[in-house]
């Protein structure tokens, strides 16, 4: 499994710290790492010169959505997973809002099959609940008396307010039967269907895109993210908060959250404002939405203080001509997966973090919180899951440069640093981008030739 692969004089980032010097990866793993260098290299390794460059471990992206099955003018596994190669992200997560959607073991063992025959990166994916899916839901992760991982199954995937298709389970019987009788870890989309119900007519018949976030406030996520933690609490059941959106709900968090429950945010919401939204429209539409400068502020405090324990991205692509029909006819939902890494790079670069916290939330904080095993870490024996990228160009992403199946970003045109130079899965090179060469770069490996479906404490 994987190439023998040696790589010299980059500035490697583990510990908290950044170090330079060598990493070895043979059969897939790392063999050694020499801080200061000194590695020789082997008959027939492959040596990539990684000076002048960060040598980060691969990403993972705890929350994506690749429309398959149901959907392939979205996106599917295939598209998706290289998509996220060409991102530095080598491990995903994936939800179950298909067509029809994810919520029976049969689903997940079709899944798991056609990400082991198109993907090259590694695979993991929610099942989700409805309100009488008990027996499936168990089948995927146990019960609570005992749990039972399976191979490629993450968690159960909850949407507590309206969304999107037919996966919501807003009425507290049901929430309870889940919440008390299987295991793992459940993860909650977090807004509150009786105030979305009951604020509806006031915003029906506005056209303006200000209207969306006026609608989903934060109240209506607030509402939702406290009852989901009393449930967890009540249950003794891990807990993931998706795509944390607001100042109120973080600040909550930070003086209410037990060790039950974690939560994640997306770099969408540390970027963008209101501001954003007018001006980019419904580009940047999504749920939960984009809101306030104040609560993007928010959410930044509550990432360096340990509030908020990871990145995701919501990889949620809808076409281009869906998007044009305008609010509140488009669909809410961007592309996210290849762009996450540099915008978060993006962001040390300019000083509001740094480059080993962008590992910390992007590589050990997802591993982390869903106990993926082998990942997350430059660390000899961990897997060799790796990403070079150039912290010292700065170049403009359009739409032609993306590799998902819809073809558009909501970066356009906005100058990024930290492009993965190299991806690697498995101690296998899987994507290449070069300086002078196109900026969407080239995917190496064969579809189903690595990647495989990851395996959870």
């Amino acid at each position: 499994m994987g190439q023998s692969l040696l790589i010299l004089n980059a500035e490697m980032v583990f510990g908290g710290k950044v170090t330079p010097g060598d990493l070895r990866a043979t059969s897939g793993v790392i063999e050694a790492i020499a801080p200061g260098g000194g590695l020789a290299a082997r008959e027939g390794e492959v040596v990539i010169d990684g000076e002048g460059l960060h040598l980060l471990p691969g990403a993972i992206d705890p929350q994506v959505h690749f429309r398959e099955p149901g959907q392939p003018d979205k996106e599917d596994i295939g598209s998706g997973s290289m998509a996220a190669a060409a991102g530095g992200i080598t491990a995903f997560l994936d939800m179950p809002n298909n067509v029809p959607s994810a919520t029976s073991m049969e689903a997940m063992r079709a899944k798991l099959g056609s990400a082991a025959a198109n993907a090259v990166t590694h695979h993991g994916f929610f099942i989700g609940a409805t309100p009488d899916n008990l027996e499936e839901l168990q089948a995927a992760v146990g019960t609570a008396d005992e749990p039972s991982p399976r191979e490629g199954v993450c968690g159960i995937k909850v949407f507590m307010g309206s969304s999107t298709g037919d996966l919501l389970v807003d009425e507290q019987p049901a929430l309870e039967r889940i919440f008390s009788q299987t295991a793992g870890v459940i993860a909650v989309h977090a807004e509150d269907e009786g105030r979305l119900n009951e604020r509806r007519p006031d915003y029906e018949g506005r056209g303006d895109v200000a209207a969306h976030a006026e609608w989903r406030d934060s109240e209506t996520a607030l509402i939702a993210t406290q009852r989901a933690s009393n449930l967890a609490s009540d249950h003794n059941h891990r807990l993931h908060i998706l795509h944390l959106t607001s100042a109120m709900e973080a600040d909550w968090l930070a003086g209410n959250k037990s060790g039950l429950v974690t939560t994640e945010v997306c770099p969408q919401h540390l970027t963008f404002d209101q501001d954003d939204v007018l001006e980019r429209g419904t580009r940047l539409i999504m749920n939960p939405p984009i809101r306030y400068s104040e609560d993007r502020d928010a959410l930044w405090r509550r990432l360096k203080d340990g509030t908020i324990d990871c990145i995701a991205t919501d990889h949620a692509p809808h076409t281009l001509e869906n998007k044009s029909l305008g609010f509140p006819m488009a669909h809410s939902g961007m592309p996210g997966v290849e762009t996450s890494l540099p915008v978060m790079l993006t962001h040390a670069a300019d000083g509001k973090c740094s480059i080993p916290d962008v590992v910390r939330w992007m590589c050990e904080g997802p591993a982390g919180v869903y106990g993926i095993q082998g990942k997350g870490q430059l660390q000899e024996g961990m897997d060799a899951d790796l990403v070079l990228v150039d912290m010292e160009s700065r170049r403009s992403i359009s739409d032609a440069d993306t590799w998902t199946r819809v073809g558009w970003t909501a970066y356009e045109g906005i100058p990024l640093t930290g492009w993965p130079v190299c991806t690697v899965v498995d101690g296998t090179i899987v994507h290449s981008r070069t300086g002078d060469g196109p900026k969407r770069g080239e995917i190496v490996a064969e579809p189903g030739s690595v990647g495989r479906a990851l395996r959870f404490a």
